[in-house]
C-alpha cells in the first residue's frame, strides 16, 4: 500500500501550487479582494462537468445545513466550498496531497469560508476520526487511485453515523484500455480502474445500501464536445493547479469517455447498521 500512496502523492505532488494560484488569482483582483466559489470553479473543480456536477451530486445526496459533510480527496477544496456556501453546512476536506491541504486552505481564506470549512493532509484508507462522526462522505473522482477498495469503502463507512449517506461520482471502466495519461494518473501504474457493477458490488458489503446507481457518461460526453467546440478554455484554468500538460491529461480522458472506454458513475448509499 505504501508503494501505491507514494505514486499518487507523486502524481499531485504541485510544488509551489499556493504561489501559482496567488499568481493567477490576480485576474481576479487584489489580493484582499474576497472571492466566491463561483470564481474558483475555473481552478477548483477536478472532475468531469465540474461545478455542475457538484451540485447535482450534492442534491442526489441530500445536503441540509445542520448537515456535517466530509470530502474524501478534496483536492484544493472547491467542492468544499460550494457545499458549505450553498447549504450552510460544515464541511471537513481530506487529501494525500500537502500542496492541495495548503492550496485548499488558502482558497477558503480568499472565499471568507475558514469558519465552515477546513481541511487535512490524510489517507482515505486511514481518515483521521472517530466513528459516525459525518452525515454525508462525497467522493469524486478519486477512487481510480485506490487499489484497496474494500477497505476504501470501509472507512467511509465507519466514520458515516447509521443512516447517513455516501455519494460518489467517479469513473469506471467499460472494458477497454484507457488511453495514458489520464487526469488522475500518468501510466496505468496509479490507476485502479473498476466497473460500474464491480463498484457498487464492492460498496454493499462495507455496510450500504443502494439509493441511486446510474450511468452518467451520456452527460459527460456532452459536456466534453460542448468544451471542444468553445476552444482552448482562458485563463487561469486547472493547468495553473495539474500542470502544463493538463490539456492532454484532459484530452485523453475526453477520448477514453467518447470511445467508450470508459464511463461515469453516480450512486448514493445509505450506511446502513452495523453488526457488531
Amino acid at each position: 500500500m505504501t508503494d501505491e500512496l507514494d505514486g499518487v502523492r507523486d502524481h499531485y505532488r504541485a510544488t509551489g501550487l499556493t504561489e501559482r494560484l496567488k499568481t493567477a488569482l490576480s485576474a481576479f483582483g487584489p489580493e484582499h479582494q474576497r472571492l466566491t466559489p463561483q470564481h474558483l470553479g475555473v481552478l477548483d473543480q477536478f472532475h468531469t462537468r465540474g461545478l455542475a456536477a457538484t451540485a447535482e451530486l450534492a442534491k442526489l445526496a441530500g445536503i441540509t445545513a445542520d448537515a456535517s459533510v466530509l470530502d474524501v480527496g478534496s483536492g484544493v477544496g472547491g467542492p468544499a466550498r460550494f457545499l458549505a456556501a450553498t447549504y450552510g453546512c460544515r464541511v471537513t476536506g481530506i487529501d494525500l496531497s500537502e500542496p492541495f491541504v495548503e492550496a485548499a486552505r488558502y482558497l477558503t481564506e480568499r472565499t471568507g469560508q475558514s469558519g465552515h470549512v477546513s481541511f487535512q493532509c490524510a489517507s482515505a484508507l486511514a481518515l483521521p476520526f472517530d466513528d459516525g462522526s459525518f452525515d454525508i462522505a462525497l467522493l469524486q473522482h478519486v477512487a481510480m487511485n485506490i487499489a484497496d477498495r474494500a477497505r476504501l469503502y470501509r472507512e467511509i463507512r465507519r466514520v458515516l453515523k447509521t443512516g447517513g449517506r455516501f455519494a460518489t461520482f467517479d469513473v469506471v471502466t467499460n472494458g477497454g484500455e484507457p488511453y495514458y495519461p489520464v487526469p488522475w494518473a500518468r501510466t496505468p501504474v496509479t490507476s485502479f480502474l473498476m466497473s460500474a457493477a464491480a463498484t457498487r458490488e464492492a460498496v454493499e458489503p462495507a455496510g450500504f445500501r443502494t439509493l441511486i446507481c446510474q450511468d452518467d457518461s451520456e452527460a459527460a460526453k456532452a459536456w466534453i464536445t460542448q468544451m471542444r467546440a468553445s476552444g482552448p478554455p482562458p485563463s487561469p484554468n486547472l493547468s495553473v493547479v495539474m500542470g502544463s500538460d493538463f490539456a492532454q491529461l484532459a484530452a485523453n480522458l475526453g477520448r477514453n469517455l467518447l470511445e467508450g472506454r470508459l464511463g461515469i458513475l453516480t450512486a448514493v448509499f445509505e450506511a446502513m447498521p452495523i453488526n457488531s
